[in-house]
């Protein structure tokens, strides 16, 4: 009788955790840069160079600064995930299905490091 893990081994923990900590570290990059060209702090000084641009062109930037925005906030959420799967491998519960409560394969965590739902159980919640 073949007993299934439920539950990763802690040199599997210690593997995942350097992955989610490369993974968070890109992100808080990303995440820097992304609210740097929001706040035009890297805009070299050309804010008082005169109003040579049209309408359209400012309707542009403003699409253009909502779209940064929005990719800020999910780079946020992101990040948040990250951190979260963090504290499940301090409470050793990384890895395991919210929903079904089996091990998530290694193969997904290491593609989504901050999943909390096998494929199977994330599937049917699309549907």
């Amino acid at each position: 009788m073949s007993q299934e893990k439920n539950k990763y081994s802690d040199s599997e923990l210690v593997e995942f955790k350097e992955l989610i900590h490369n993974k968070l570290k890109e992100a808080q990059e990303h995440y820097s840069l992304l609210i740097a060209s929001l706040s035009h702090s890297d805009d070299h000084g050309t804010d008082d160079t005169g109003r040579t641009f049209n309408m359209m062109e400012d309707g542009s930037e403003t699409l253009s600064r909502e779209e940064v925005a929005q990719l800020a906030a999910r780079q946020e959420k992101f990040i948040q995930n990250l951190q979260n799967a963090l504290i499940r491998i301090e409470n050793k519960t990384y890895g395991v299905c919210r929903v079904s409560g089996k091990l998530i394969p290694k193969e997904r965590l290491r593609l989504v490091p901050h999943a909390t739902m096998g494929v199977d159980a994330k599937n049917a919640q699309n549907k």
